[in-house]
């Protein structure tokens, strides 16, 4: 009796190892390994206790201008604000320190950990942003919720410790018609269409992970039943399909948690197998002209291939003898960021910080021959194929190029992805030199104005874009192109720094919703 009560054991052990392991297998993985302890339910990590962490990795306002905005309605009454964050983690509270007076935070180095129960698959967090005052502290705008109260203005995410991945306010789809706009780990307050309202709107990029004993953030549930490796060998960098991505990358981007209404439960699913070849070159889910391999390449510098990123490499001339500087201001910057970043295009400026920016020596003119030496040189680095070619675009600051700012052919293949904007035609035109904020704008709109062109936006396309004879209200066509409140018009360059979303009737265009990414790498002749 007791041999038989044995092989049914033995057996039932079995037949629920064997349902385990298929339901959740992926086709062309290796066996599971033999040597780490079998999967127990009651115990997702026998390797670790298991604590999840969120780390804040940035925060932005995203207001207008100050000059815009009236002092009762901006996030902060007599200050920039005074960022701070409240998580909660399975309902346990932690709040960070104050950042004070800066509307911009890009390396908080703050998180929050809680050690959960290691067989509850799912843990419950919440995001909030704070604007700190005396007594009158004040919920920022980080959700996409469309209701108005109060409460939607942050967001509330359930992580799941089997994958690693998390849904709710914030997740991944493998379907396209159900992407996130803002992306995966970054949230954006005008989703909840307030880009042109005060709503206190900020961005806020995150992170979730649990402690994992091999440190590739791959977990050991996924580890054992999904893809079959060693949940105690870091496997990061492998790429066993040589498909040009490797194993964490296609396990952060390449799952996802989708809700079954029939059972009422949540089912796992992969859409990108790690050991079977896959055509990531030719994949490009979100159609921002970035392919994944050149996603997996710049995730580095926060791609996603879900949402929309557009890169740009500023090479800067180096200062004249008499000590007059060609730089993009750091305000101008923080301006580009915020009008692409309301949008879901994500704005990424290689100023050094992504390693190909370079000091363009100093020239007191240059002209087309210039600007393609200048572009072999200094941007390709002397190699035709460049990977960053086709992921970047060229935006140079040089002191003077006649008539002071265009779109320019590189010499390398027929593709316009190249643009120049001149310090000295705008210094002495257009900026009243004790005015800092003026200066910021005129800066950022002629080097988003140039960047138009690089996407597609031309006179041919847009009439009121680049006409020569509305740029001042005594011209015929100023009043014309009135409605088109584009940095493309010339009678609204230097004043303002946004695209128009062609809002305002006839005579206005549609630039935010036509504007077209992979333009820059198409054959123009």
């Amino acid at each position: 009796m007791k041999k038989i009560i044995i092989i049914r054991v033995i057996w039932s052990i079995f037949l629920t190892s064997l349902m385990v392991s298929s339901a959740y297998s992926i086709s062309g993985k290796p066996e599971p390994y033999n040597s780490v302890p079998s999967i127990n339910e009651t115990d997702l990590d026998p390797l670790d206790d298991v604590e999840v962490t969120v780390e804040i990795k940035q925060i932005r306002s995203l207001e207008k201008f100050d000059w815009q905005v009236p002092a009762l309605e901006k996030i902060d009454l007599i200050s920039d604000p005074d960022f701070y964050v409240k998580v909660f983690i399975n309902n346990a509270e932690f709040v960070s320190n104050v950042w004070h007076n800066t509307k911009y935070i890009y390396d908080p180095q703050w998180s929050a950990t809680l050690n959960v129960p290691d067989e509850e698959e799912f843990v419950d967090i919440k995001i909030q942003l704070w604007d700190w005052d005396v007594g009158i502290d004040k919920l920022c705008d980080i959700s996409s919720d469309y209701d108005g109260f109060k409460d939607s203005r942050d967001i509330e995410i359930t992580y799941d410790l089997k994958t690693g991945t998390w849904f709710g306010d914030d997740f991944i789809s493998g379907e396209p018609v159900e992407f996130d706009p803002s992306g995966y780990g970054r949230l954006n307050g005008c989703d909840d269409g307030s880009i042109y309202q005060l709503d206190r709107d900020c961005e806020l990029w995150f992170d979730i992970y649990q402690t994992d004993y091999d440190g590739d953030n791959i977990p050991y549930w996924t580890e054992v039943n999904v893809f079959g490796t060693d949940p105690q060998t870091d496997n990061t960098g492998e790429d066993s399909d040589e498909d040009g991505v490797p194993i964490e990358w296609e396990h952060k981007w390449g799952s996802y948690l989708a809700y079954n209404w029939h059972e009422g439960t949540f089912d796992r699913k992969w859409f990108y197998n790690p050991f079977e070849w896959e055509d990531h070159k030719n994949i490009d889910l979100d159609q921002d002209g970035i392919d994944n391999v050149e996603e997996y390449l710049t995730s580095q510098w926060g791609s996603d291939p879900f949402r929309k990123d557009i890169f740009i490499e500023l090479d800067q001339m180096e200062d004249s003898p008499n000590g007059d500087i060609s730089v993009l201001p750091e305000g101008a910057k923080e301006l580009l960021r915020t009008v692409f970043d309301r949008q879901n295009i994500v704005y990424h400026l290689d100023d050094g910080c992504m390693g190909g920016s370079d000091v363009i020596p100093f020239d007191s003119e240059s002209n087309s021959d210039d600007l393609k030496s200048i572009y072999w040189n200094y941007f390709l680095h002397g190699d035709k194929d460049n990977w960053r070619r086709g992921v970047f675009h060229y935006g140079l600051m040089v002191y003077f190029a006649p008539p002071g700012g265009f779109v320019f052919w590189g010499g390398i293949d027929p593709y316009l992805d190249s643009y120049v904007v001149s310090s000295h035609y705008f210094d002495t035109k257009y900026v009243h030199p004790k005015t800092s904020d003026n200066r910021n704008i005129v800066y950022a709109s002629a080097y988003m104005h140039e960047c138009g062109h690089t996407l597609g936006i031309f006179h041919g396309n847009t009439p009121g874009c680049d006409d020569q004879f509305g740029k001042f209200p005594w011209q015929k066509n100023f009043w014309k192109w009135f409605p088109y409140r584009s940095v493309m018009n010339y009678g609204f360059m230097y004043t303002m720094v946004d695209y128009s979303d062609g809002s305002r009737g006839k005579n206005d265009f549609d630039d935010w919703n036509r504007i077209d990414l992979t333009f820059f790498q198409r054959e123009m002749f």
